[in-house]
């Protein structure tokens, strides 16, 4: 939401594609998965969240060689603590990465274990394609139905990680209902 609301042009796009899924909708005529898969910019926007903001900061591993990492060596067995934003925030990764930009997840998207926000194989989160519904279904209607007024400029931007990323001072915001 915090980005929605500093980003315009990025809440137009979502607010168009989730204003055209609903035109092909019935009166009370629930959402389905097709309609969530036709929602691909809004996942795109989602994910570059995910990207800046991941819920899950990272996780251990156990090195199961013998190997040398940035001229240190690293014995096998030696537990180790992979970070997730590191591979989110690195330029060579993603260019400009303190940049929102959805287009990031246009295509094939990144290349495999750079993006990372539920994990990697094997040990990536089992709910990770579960999560794209409800993740979708809540912007889907709270988009369409409300406008977004961050009552604080510049407030929801420094996160506290506590395991996972919240606004440091909370995110007050006002929602309005859209006449249009």
């Amino acid at each position: 939401m915090n980005y929605l609301a500093e980003l315009p042009d990025v809440l137009h796009e979502v607010l168009h594609e989730q204003r055209e899924i609903a035109k092909l909708k019935a009166p009370r005529e629930w959402l389905n998965i097709d309609d969530v898969y036709k929602m691909k910019y809004s996942w795109n926007v989602v994910s570059e969240v995910l990207r800046l903001a991941p819920p899950l900061q990272g996780g251990y591993t156990e090195a199961l060689t013998d190997f040398v990492y940035a001229r240190y060596f690293i014995p096998k067995g030696m537990k180790l603590f992979w970070s997730g934003i590191s591979s989110h925030m690195n330029p060579e990764n993603f260019p400009d990465p303190e940049k929102f930009d959805p287009s990031r997840f246009q295509g094939n998207g990144p290349a495999p274990y750079t993006y990372v926000p539920f994990g990697g194989e094997p040990g990536m989160c089992p709910g990770y394609e579960y999560a794209r519904v409800p993740i979708l279904i809540f912007l889907h209607h709270v988009v369409r139905r409300y406008k977004l007024e961050k009552l604080i400029p510049g407030i929801g931007t420094r996160l506290k990680i506590i395991p996972y990323p919240l606004p440091d001072k909370g995110f007050p915001i006002r929602l309005q209902p859209r006449t249009t």
